[in-house]
């Protein structure tokens, strides 16, 4: 601490600044800035400045030191641009797959506990809560992946991790809404969807999470969640089979953890690729300065991802209509209610020239049209206006599919809603959302997820394209499986519709 309390305090920034720029010279390939925060305390920056008294690397406290000695240095709060970046850490990548077979939602994997295990958990927007599958006799061991492998699960057992313990019922987190299991003397949780639900008792462990640079430092940080030990419904063997991870405003969900330690900036981005099924999660991430926003509308009871929506535009048909969405990415199409709905469709249907195809199903898509052999075709323009001005592009608004009686067809991937309007993932390909807790804003900007970006707190940066996705999971082809899947993800997504 020498170099930071007598009078060369001046020299010493300028060997940091120096010492970062050629190290920042070497990793231009690594494709962040925010490599060059840590860097600042690496090994290297320590054996010049005698920096001792910080925690080994790696740890939370490692981070968090970092955080409060530049708050020090600046004297005063520290700003989202000196903040690192985190995603998840394991064996094959920090990577999101769109998987079409799993109710077209975005998975991603993550490793808990010590020894770490890897699951391959859903990525919900609209639940706080994370959880696993845990101890449990019916939970999915397995799913077969488009090309028909087997992909196996893992199940997570807090007997088998050293860093596990149950998390108190008199604890602080445990909260007035969720029970207390005797059995287990441990705060319980129940999630339902309908006939859906995982129900079973909280416990704290470590989740293992890592920088966006390449290699990643790992960052192991002690968090709460879900130990799954009854599953239903589709979490069996239709949606999340391996766990979810919530992603909401509440104080337990993991991006207000990592928040409230210090770790990153309130806020997330969640980029979804409309060429390919792969995308990407950055937990502190604040986007870029030219990135569109609109202010969330904030509830006291259940604060959501809601924004207002103020004008409607299919081509040059406009319309003032003004009401509130959820923008949530564990819903595969999006909801609206009239008379949004009918303006979409009616105004979509009467551009379209192919042949209406009628889609099976109760609660389906109503608008749907045969392509025969080709898989080429062109749809109106679908613009949604923002509250504050901003204009949100819809470069996804159908999903097209293979006929299983052959040939194929694509539909609009709306649904008629009688209660909520949701803006799912389908409306959501081709952007880099940003979901900024600190501003309570949500800020999109179009991006195939590993082009280059400006980012007020990783800088000027440009992530390299993914190899092919691991030999564990499934892309999403140009042309979905057929029927099945689409009415899967219909049927799942009616009912988190109705319970929001």
């Amino acid at each position: 601490m020498m170099c930071f309390k007598n009078s060369v305090f001046g020299g010493c920034l300028m060997l940091i600044a120096f010492t970062c720029w050629i190290n920042a010279k070497s990793i231009e390939a690594f494709g962040t800035f925010g490599f060059d925060i840590h860097h600042r305390y690496s090994d290297t920056v320590k054996k010049y400045l005698n920096l001792d008294g910080l925690p080994e690397k790696g740890t939370v406290d490692y981070y968090t030191a970092m955080a409060h000695r530049d708050q020090l240095l600046h004297g005063r709060r520290l700003a989202a641009s000196t903040k690192p970046v985190l995603t998840f850490y394991s064996s094959v990548g920090n990577e999101t797959y769109y998987i079409s077979n799993l109710a077209y939602l975005h998975y991603a994997y993550l490793s808990v506990g010590t020894p770490s295990l890897e699951f391959f958990v859903a990525l919900d927007t609209s639940k706080d809560l994370f959880w696993l599958p845990c101890d449990c006799t019916t939970c999915a061991r397995n799913f077969y992946r488009n090309s028909g492998k087997k992909m196996e699960l893992a199940i997570y057992s807090p007997s088998n991790s050293t860093t596990s313990k149950p998390l108190p019922c008199n604890s602080t987190k445990c909260g007035p809404t969720r029970g207390c299991s005797t059995m287990f003397n441990a705060c319980s949780y129940e999630i339902s969807y309908g006939a859906t639900s995982s129900t079973g008792i909280l416990v704290d462990d470590v989740l293992h999470l890592g920088t966006n640079v390449t290699p990643q430092d790992v960052v192991d940080v002690p968090v709460t969640f879900g130990c799954g030990q009854n599953l239903t419904g589709n979490f069996l063997n239709g949606a999340g089979i391996n766990g979810v991870f919530g992603l909401g405003m509440d104080n337990i969900s993991i991006p207000s953890v990592l928040a409230n330690k210090g770790l990153v900036a309130n806020s997330f981005s969640l980029c979804f690729g409309s060429s390919s099924s792969v995308g990407r999660i950055e937990f502190g991430d604040k986007g870029s300065p030219l990135q569109k926003k609109t202010p969330f509308n904030l509830q006291q009871s259940k604060p959501t991802y809601n924004i207002t929506v103020t004008q409607i535009a299919v081509d040059n048909n406009v319309t003032d209509l003004v009401f509130a969405a959820n923008f949530d990415s564990a819903v595969s199409y999006s909801y609206f209610t009239d008379p949004a709905y009918s303006f979409i469709v009616n105004n979509f249907n009467s551009r379209i020239t192919e042949k209406p195809y009628h889609f099976p199903g109760e609660n389906s898509l109503n608008y749907c049209y045969y392509l025969g052999e080709t898989k080429k075709y062109i749809t109106p323009n679908l613009t949604l206006t923002m509250k504050g001005g901003s204009q949100f592009n819809v470069t996804a608004p159908t999903i097209a599919f293979r006929l299983n009686e052959g040939g194929n067809a694509y539909c609009l991937g709306i649904i008629k809603s009688k209660i909520n309007n949701v803006i799912g993932h389908n409306f959501m390909e081709g952007y880099r959302l940003v979901f900024d807790r600190e501003e309570m804003v949500l800020g999109w900007k179009e991006s195939d997820c590993f082009d280059a970006i400006s980012s007020p707190n990783n800088g000027n940066s440009s992530r390299s394209r993914p190899p092919p996705p691991p030999n564990d999971a499934a892309r999403l082809s140009s042309m979905t499986g057929g029927h099945v899947a689409v009415i899967i993800a219909i049927f799942f997504h009616h009912f988190i519709i109705l319970s929001s």
